[in-house]
């Protein structure tokens, strides 16, 4: 094994579909990130600079020396000549995205490892528009860093302290009937749950809201209780137990809501204790904003994405535009085009009359809204929904482990040459490859196989009508998957 200390400082940043992240310490280090910082600032000033601005925003979420890591990115971009707004607090990183376009900056830089486990540190990279960079932005960066360029400059900027929080939270307000929310949870129709995962939401919907709920998790815990701050089931057993304990001495709506570690990404619980992914929130949104709030637009949804999200979309004739894995390509769309809505499976979802970026928090009071105008629970709202569609299905994912690179690369040599043409006793009648491959059966279940670009890990989706169906399919890819 190469001890961290004799590699490169630019060896092993890589950006992913949403930044570069690393283990502390070993990956991701004080030194690789005062090397980073500089040069994405420049291709920031590149590629936005147009304006004759040279502000970049500096934010960090609530992981460990991430006020430290923040700092060194700070004083990194300040010697090579650019004004930093440094936060003076932890913020949800779309506060710091809003921060970048309501600046007028040249972008964002945000420490923070998103839902990894507390080992893991990273760094994104946001435009000035507001939203996540391109492709070949990071690849631009990715460029630089192969060949460091000399920085040279006569002044450096200066460091300002700032607080994302006021702003970012008025936006939100703006956008959202925060009356009629306060009014429901006050009269005692709506109980208010959020699972902030020891993360950037901490505090985040009482302070939007004006008024307490019943927060899940706010301590700020570094090692995330031996986890992940992901809003996935196996994490929330204190969030079902509220619920649960809620519904049995009380007869009103409930919901609980969970948020990511950097706060963009949701997922819920509805008041039958029943976990809702995105794929489930994101046709309730799309009927809820259609139908309710009057919103038209094109609806953009990853290939992961559920089969509901199409056929929701129909029921108001609104178009829908398919993108790869990564919420970096929907933000790409929704500079391009008039769109309502933009989600993805892994539970990421933005608004075009809001920034180009995912927002957990404004999920949450849309979904507060939609629960508080409908009077329904969001059990009873999906239901309206599959009937209304005539569609039911289930859905779920898992991520496997391979024992090296060199199997993923047997595994993907495999799908490129030799198709498959079965799967779980069904014939295979369509393969898209837009990203990854994902295969179309018979009675109208899918799954898909992705492999991650850094690890070796092979991510697989299914949805089906029946949750047995899907852990059937599932199990099936995970013995073909181990057969290598």
């Amino acid at each position: 094994m190469v001890h961290p200390s004799s590699v490169p400082a630019t060896d092993s940043i890589k950006f992913g579909t949403d930044g570069w992240r690393g283990v502390i310490a070993a990956d991701f280090t004080f030194e690789r990130l005062a090397l980073v910082a500089p040069i994405a600032a420049q291709v920031l000033a590149q590629v936005y600079g147009a304006t004759g601005s040279r502000t970049i925003i500096v934010g960090h979420d609530r992981r460990f020396l991430s006020e430290e890591f923040a700092r060194t990115t700070a004083e990194a971009v300040q010697a090579a000549g650019f004004d930093v707004l440094l936060t003076s607090t932890y913020a949800p990183t779309p506060a710091f995205s809003w921060a970048a376009k309501q600046e007028n900056a040249l972008g964002a830089l945000v420490i923070t490892a998103s839902h990894n486990p507390g080992s893991y540190s990273g760094l994104k990279v946001k435009g000035a528009f507001g939203g996540s960079v391109s492709p070949e932005v990071t690849k631009q960066i990715e460029a630089l860093l192969a060949t460091p360029p000399a920085v040279t400059t006569n002044s450096p900027g200066t460091i300002q302290s700032f607080d994302p929080w006021p702003s970012y939270c008025e936006a939100i307000r703006q956008k959202v009937d925060i009356a009629l929310i306060q009014n429901a949870i006050a009269q005692g129709n709506l109980t208010v749950f959020a699972d902030v995962m020891h993360g950037a939401a901490a505090g985040g919907l009482a302070q939007i809201l004006g008024m307490p709920i019943h927060e899940l998790n706010s301590d700020r815990d570094p090692l995330f209780e031996g986890g992940a701050p992901e809003p996935l089931p196996r994490y929330l057993d204190k969030l079902f137990q509220q619920i649960k304990t809620h519904r049995a001495a009380n007869s009103n709506l409930a919901v609980g809501l969970v948020f990511d570690g950097d706060s963009d990404r949701i997922a819920a619980v509805d008041g039958q204790g029943n976990f809702l992914s995105s794929q489930v929130l994101i046709p309730i949104l799309i009927d809820h904003l259609t139908a309710r709030r009057g919103f038209k637009g094109e609806i953009v949804k990853t290939v992961s994405g559920s089969d509901l999200i199409p056929k929701v979309a129909a029921l108001y004739n609104l178009p829908v535009f398919e993108t790869a894995v990564g919420y970096k390509y929907i933000a790409d769309r929704m500079m391009e085009a008039q769109v309502l809505l933009g989600g993805e499976e892994s539970g990421g979802i933005g608004y075009g009359h809001h920034i180009p970026e995912r927002d957990a928090l404004l999920s949450a009071l849309y979904v507060l809204e939609a629960i508080a105008q409908s009077g329904l629970d969001l059990a009873d709202f999906y239901r309206q929904l599959q009937e209304k569609t005539n569609f039911i299905s289930a859905y779920d994912r898992i991520d496997l482990p391979l024992a090296s690179m060199a199997v993923r690369s047997q595994l993907l040599e495999q799908l490129q040459n030799h198709p498959l043409t079965e799967i779980a006793g069904q014939a295979v009648i369509d393969c898209n490859t837009a990203d990854g491959y994902k295969f179309r059966l018979p009675d109208q279940r899918w799954l898909m196989i992705r492999f991650s670009g850094t690890e070796p890990v092979l991510r697989l989706y299914c949805e089906a009508a029946t949750l047995t169906q899907v852990h059937e399919t599932l199990a099936w890819a995970k013995n073909w998957a181990n057969s290598f």
